[in-house]
């Protein structure tokens, strides 16, 4: 790790010392200035070369691994070149803003163009464009078995054959390099991660309610039903997501998997030795359905559920009076408030409570992971800057996200919200990683979305949709 100061001054003292060294001494007098004339040449010439070193080491607002790519570019190697970025958002959402304000000072420190190029149909066009022989430099992976299956096919370029296992666990703890192994293989860097097991509600309207937060998933049904005696909806949910429509339902899944079964199961139904026809996932499901197919518990009721935007869906929040009061989402949410709501005044959260104590009080998690396709210069210099904090700076001062590398402070963190989720996975019993995202493409990104959506919809009954799943994975 190497961090270095920037003397904006060395040219000017070292062009000052060199015209110095070389002006003719024609004018001088000559009788007493041998001496000393030896003196002056040596000193300038310690300060020239300690100013050619300071010159060589640019100051940046991050740090970075000694003698890679990165500190290359820093010193101008790459200056000039350009780096693309593919990803699951679009560059004028609040996430594209987010990444490129997260990329300036990498673009400012090596002179090197990022051109991110996402689109919200990612899922269904980056194995397109792979297969044709477009693949961008790098990708934002939003689902680490999307990655798992570029890695498997040889696509990506493992991240230790340039970086040092030292950088690495300096920058993460073991968990979040294990989501960037296949195989064997640390084929990417974990960038950032968003709590999901939260619900968020609008506080002042909940305060003047006298609405109480649930500690249990009894107290949870409790407070929706008394919600729906008040004359109102207690849930805001919505699903749609163009390609990617259905996974909000896939995440209720985990979540309530984790609250209503061991780790174990969780883990063999991720893995695909636990079918979701299985008692345990259906029971899951059941439990969130219950909630879901009441149309007095839900803004729009069920049939709106598909059509409604999942960016959209936590919008009733935040109408006079509430349209709707609880909103289970991840803290990426927040991003998509409407603008100038302010945590702690308009809207809070809590912990989505336990089923079952004996299950302790889990977290589920997801983020996303970046790995890289072309190897050149530049493009390693930008993947070694995804594993600094700083390359998350847009989300961490603006909200959204939060930093996977351990090496992120709180003074990073624009507010406390993100920063007290954090420590929320820090003191969670257990976490796990979004299980759509760790599952074959096919399933986690494909019949798993599909199928939850037509049950959800009522074109498909819970027996047809879990047999359906269980026949897409791949054996």
């Amino acid at each position: 790790m190497k961090k270095v100061l920037w003397q904006m001054l060395a040219l000017t003292v070292v062009a000052a010392v060199l015209l110095a060294a070389c002006g003719s001494p024609a004018t001088e007098a000559p009788a007493a200035t041998e001496a000393p004339t030896e003196a002056m040449t040596e000193a300038p010439a310690a300060t020239e070369e300690a100013m050619t070193e300071e010159m060589a080491m640019p100051e940046v607002p991050f740090d970075y691994p000694a003698g890679g790519a990165l500190e290359a570019a820093i010193n101008g190697d790459y200056a000039g070149t350009t780096v693309t970025v593919d990803g699951a958002f679009e560059g004028n959402d609040p996430d594209g803003v987010k990444f490129a304000e997260s990329m300036k000072a990498f673009e400012d420190a090596t002179g090197i163009t990022v051109n991110y190029v996402g689109n919200k149909e990612f899922e269904g066009t980056i194995s397109v464009r792979v297969d044709a022989g477009d693949a961008p430099d790098i990708v934002d992976f939003p689902q680490p078995g999307l990655m798992a299956t570029f890695a498997r096919e040889g696509k990506l370029v493992p991240v230790t054959s340039f970086m040092s296992d030292e950088w690495l666990s300096q920058q993460y703890n073991q968990g979040w390099r294990e989501f960037n192994t296949v195989d064997g293989q640390e084929v990417g860097v974990m960038h950032r991660y968003s709590g999901k097991s939260l619900v968020w509600y609008p506080k002042q309207a909940w305060d003047a309610a006298g609405y109480q937060v649930p500690q249990t998933w009894d107290e949870l049904l409790a407070l929706t039903q008394q919600i729906a005696d008040d004359g109102d909806t207690a849930w805001c949910i919505g699903i749609e997501s163009g390609a990617a429509t259905g996974w909000p339902a896939t995440d209720w899944t985990e979540d309530l998997m984790l609250r209503t079964t061991s780790l174990e199961n969780y883990d063999a139904w991720v893995a695909g030795t636990l079918p979701f026809d299985s008692p345990e996932v259906k029971n899951a499901i059941e439990t969130w359905s219950n909630i879901w197919f009441n149309d007095s518990y839900v803004n729009g009721g069920r049939s709106s559920i598909v059509s409604t935007s999942f960016g959209d869906a936590p919008g009733g929040l935040f109408t006079d009076p509430p349209n709707c009061w609880l909103h289970r989402q991840a803290n990426f949410i927040t991003s998509f408030f409407p603008e100038g709501k302010v945590y702690g005044t308009d809207y809070d959260f809590f912990y989505l409570p336990p089923v079952d104590d004996a299950h302790g009080r889990p977290f589920l998690v997801a983020g996303d992971l970046i790995g890289m396709f072309n190897d050149r210069p530049e493009v390693r210099a930008l993947m070694e800057y995804f594993t600094t904090p700083q390359s998350v700076s847009g989300w961490l001062e603006g909200g959204g996200a939060i930093a996977a590398q351990q090496t992120a402070t709180q003074d990073m963190y624009g507010s406390d919200l993100d920063y007290g989720i954090s420590q929320l996975v820090a003191d969670a019993t257990a976490f796990r990683f979004d299980g759509s995202d760790l599952m074959p493409q096919e399933v986690g990104q494909g019949s798993f979305w599909e199928h939850i959506s037509s049950y959800v919809a009522g074109s498909e009954d819970l027996d047809t949709a879990m047999k359906a799943i269980d026949a897409s994975w791949p054996r």
